[in-house]
């Protein structure tokens, strides 16, 4: 089953885990399982039946650019980390 690594932000939820194992053959299925177990994560995560702006996705240690229909290995490493943008200000 794919492991989910819980941001610090995020443990609150799950019980101070940081990261557990849950069902699932797509991103969807394991946000779906994750949040029938932990309560709130989904909305989290989720923004209708979207991916929040803001957060990215990695499966693996590897960046993806995917909806939540993507398929993903029974044994995925998944990690859900908000975004981070900006940089040095050229003014």
């Amino acid at each position: 089953m794919p492991v989910v690594g819980i941001p610090a932000l995020m443990r609150n939820l799950t019980d101070g885990e940081d990261s557990v194992t849950v069902s699932g053959n797509t991103i969807r299925e394991v946000i779906e399982n994750l949040d029938k177990r932990y309560p709130g994560t989904k909305e989290k995560l989720c923004e209708g039946d979207r991916l929040r702006p803001g957060i990215a996705i990695y499966v693996n240690g590897i960046l993806i650019r995917a909806n939540l229909r993507e398929q993903i290995d029974a044994d995925a490493e998944l990690h859900f980390l908000p975004a981070i943008s900006g940089g040095v200000s050229s003014g």
